[in-house]
């Protein structure tokens, strides 16, 4: 049961944070304006959010990148990304390194699956290889590096190496599609004004007269 409440807590946290990402894609103008309004501590905000959600324990970054890529565009949405994500594995690192148990490492290392087990626990190549497992492999892999005591930069370059460019991709997608929405809207508003006469022919307000009935 308690197995099954996780599930479902990360699938509605995972939901909610799409949707958040939906509504700063729609009201992305808003949104941007208001956080240069904090100007110069934008990019430092931004960055700060992004390291601590990525370093908390089966966070999911995905729908922050893709925020970013929308509020700051592709190039400057893309190093915000990546600044958080070298940040939050030294964040994270320094938390497992401190935390008395912050979860039953034996008993994930049991659940990975076999192509993943092939590597030596605790080697590059295996704290590559269990990041690329979605919802808890990014949580894994940090705790496996802070528990063997893998060389801190070592960590750093092989979740950097997985989590970059999927970050860069989604704040690619998001620029994409906010431009996508927001050229859709002012093609609409277009089209709407230069067909104003017709939209008053065909939806008359209601209390416009009609002509009389011949």
């Amino acid at each position: 049961m308690n197995s099954f409440l996780r599930r479902l807590t990360a699938i509605a946290i995972l939901a909610a944070s799409f949707a958040l990402a939906v509504l700063v894609i729609r009201y992305q103008p808003h949104v941007e304006h208001m956080l240069r309004s904090y100007y110069p501590w934008t990019y430092p905000l931004a960055i700060g959010v992004f390291a601590l959600v990525a370093s908390a324990p089966f966070s999911v970054t995905d729908a922050l990148a893709v925020m970013n890529g929308a509020i700051f565009g592709p190039l400057q949405g893309s190093l915000i990304n990546a600044v958080g994500l070298v940040l939050a594995a030294l964040l994270g690192y320094w938390i497992n390194r401190h935390a008395s148990k912050l979860l039953d490492l034996d008993k994930y290392l049991e659940r990975l699956p076999g192509w993943v087990k092939r590597f030596p626990v605790g080697s590059p190549a295996f704290l590559i290889a269990v990041r690329i497992i979605p919802g808890f492999g990014g949580t894994v892999a940090t705790a496996t590096a802070a528990t063997f005591r893998i060389p801190i930069w070592v960590h750093v370059w092989t979740m950097c190496v997985v989590a970059i460019p999927v970050c860069t991709i989604l704040a690619v997608f998001g620029n994409q599609v906010t431009m996508y929405v927001h050229r859709y809207e002012a093609r609409a508003r277009i089209y709407i004004e230069s067909h104003r006469f017709h939209f008053r022919r065909h939806y008359r307000a209601v209390d416009e007269p009609w002509p009389p009935y011949r």
